[in-house]
């Protein structure tokens, strides 16, 4: 499948989208690339969102329609990630899995703690920098679990298949063994990144704990599950716009609708603040 991405206004201004489409026609992001890349389920497809060592928080939309790419926005300001040392931006490429959906209707048993209505975050560890609204072919890892704000908000640890290190990966433990410190870092940085925008230290389930492929694998499935509940009229929607250009449902958009995305622009992102590189020391980061 041949995806590329259509770039709508400056990077780095509320205007700012990145529509994906497949062989020229928009598509949704969230319900129109299949979840899984192949027929034994054992590669899947991610979006990419953040590049790694990136500050802008950009995310898939879930209430617009095909479900661009755009800056998360707060109070009417655009969100950046600040940079606690020792770290700069995301330390991953960090995205989504297409066809999931954390079910905010629904408690885990285990984390005792509901969805967090978005689909699946992932983040990326090989060692190629990515681009928001690329789609890589990844294979999993492990999962942690980030309690934020009373939701589960799931982690997948993946890497793409076609990194060097892609064939000595296999579980969580190949993680520690092959980039020691990794999961270390990953758990600090979700720790205290809010810290500095004066929110207290995250907490996780599982005492911070990564778990294994064979666990993470079940959560993409539950959450796989979710998505086809909320997609086929299931479970509620409530500001999910579920419009795709590819499923059999009453969402799928006709070819005029399509035509209303605007065209590409390619434009030079937008100055932003000099505050956004600067570093924050956090006590007792260091783990």
């Amino acid at each position: 499948m041949s995806y590329t991405v259509r770039k709508v206004g400056q990077p780095y201004t509320l205007e700012h989208r990145v529509y994906i489409e497949k062989d020229g026609v928009p598509v949704s992001p969230f319900h129109d690339i299949p979840l899984y890349a192949n027929n034994e389920q054992t590669v899947l497809n991610m979006i990419v969102e953040i590049p790694r060592w990136t500050n802008a928080k950009q995310e898939i939309s879930k209430e617009e329609f095909l479900n661009p790419i755009k800056q998360d926005v707060k109070k009417g300001k655009l969100r950046f990630v600040r940079n606690c040392f020792p770290h700069k931006g995301y330390l991953w490429n960090y995205g989504a899995f297409p066809q999931t959906w954390e079910d905010p209707n629904t408690v885990h048993p285990e984390t005792k703690a509901k969805g967090d209505n978005d689909p699946l975050d992932v983040c990326e560890i090989g060692e190629l920098v990515g681009y928001p609204g690329q789609i890589k072919q990844v294979k999993v890892l492990g999962v942690m679990a980030l309690l934020d704000e009373e939701e589960t908000d799931w982690k997948i640890i993946v890497i793409d298949i076609n990194d060097p290190l892609a064939a000595k990966l296999h579980d969580i433990e190949d993680v520690e063994r092959h980039l020691p410190g990794l999961l270390r870092a990953t758990n600090e940085w979700f720790r205290i990144y809010k810290i500095p925008d004066g929110k207290p230290e995250n907490q996780f389930a599982f005492s911070g704990e990564a778990k294994n492929k064979k666990y993470a694998e079940e959560v993409i499935r539950e959450c796989a599950d979710a998505w086809e509940k909320l997609a086929s009229g299931k479970a509620p929607r409530g500001d999910i716009s579920l419009a795709n250009s590819s499923l059999d449902s009453p969402d799928r958009a006709d070819p005029s609708q399509l035509g209303s995305i605007p065209k590409g622009e390619n434009l030079p992102p937008a100055p932003i603040d000099g505050s956004i590189d600067k570093w924050f020391f956090i006590s007792g980061a260091a783990v």
